[in-house]
């Protein structure tokens, strides 16, 4: 019998102490957008997918051949988990839940989540900033020296927040970082600035001119899975994400 969410490995799949990034359709379509870019440009190969009975019924195809929509990509170092459709809100928990397990077991020393922050002004924006959020007090100090903005008050919903959570829990260093973003609009433009800094934090060179010429093209093909995804976000309270918090200590 199917587990309700289960990661099936290639069975040749060694890999000891790697560093994860993920990126899963969200706001802007910034993970989703930057860590298929990443899968690309790293050369990456498959070494696993992830089944669930209570993902859409849906199947990819690439150059003809069928394929899972939630996959997971390594080089023996690194690990990108990446999907190409929107994660029903009722899985988002025990998805959370599996991810953070199997990177325990992985023996992960980090794991970083690609995303958006929805701005308002975002057409006014050449390069959007990009703000990190760790699990851990030491990681200021490292987001400063990348200059990258510690984001100090607000909210973070969705799949992302779920992961830091895990990860806190189970002792794996964990960070997030969030481009200003359009909503509800694909948007490559945070995703080159999301990988900018996640350059400068893993120490990689990966080269996003060509991610910012293809933007139109990007933005033509990712206009469906926006629109899965506004619907999982509006569930999971992502606008939230615009609103300061109340209580400041």
């Amino acid at each position: 019998m199917l587990k309700k969410i289960e990661i099936v490995e290639r069975e040749d799949f060694k890999i000891d102490e790697p560093t994860v990034v993920e990126g899963f359709p969200d706001v802007g379509l910034v993970g989703a957008i930057a860590s298929s870019y990443l899968v690309e440009k790293l050369e990456l190969n498959e070494v696993a997918h992830i089944e669930s009975a209570l993902f859409p019924p849906v199947m990819v195809l690439h150059k003809g051949i069928i394929t899972e929509p939630v996959r997971i990509f390594s080089n023996g170092k690194i690990i990108v988990v990446t999907s190409e459709i929107a994660i029903p809100p009722k899985v988002i928990h025990d998805l959370a839940n599996v991810l953070t397990d199997w990177f325990k077991e992985k023996k992960a020393k980090l794991v970083v989540s690609l995303s958006g922050i929805p701005v308002q002004e975002r057409m006014e924006i050449d390069t959007p900033s990009v703000y990190g959020v760790g699990n851990g007090e030491n990681w200021m100090n490292i987001f400063k020296k990348n200059d990258i903005e510690v984001m100090e008050e607000g909210f973070m919903a969705g799949i992302y927040a779920l992961l830091l959570k895990g990860c806190l829990k189970r002792g794996i260093p964990a960070i997030a970082l969030l481009a200003q973003s359009f909503l509800n609009y694909p948007d490559p433009g945070a995703a080159a600035s999301v990988i900018m800094s996640l350059n400068k934090i893993l120490k990689l060179d990966v080269d996003v001119k060509p991610l910012l010429e293809k933007a139109d093209e990007i933005r033509v093909k990712a206009r469906d899975l926006m629109k899965q995804a506004q619907g999982t976000m509006g569930a999971v309270r992502k606008p939230l994400e615009r609103e300061i918090p109340i209580m400041y200590h």
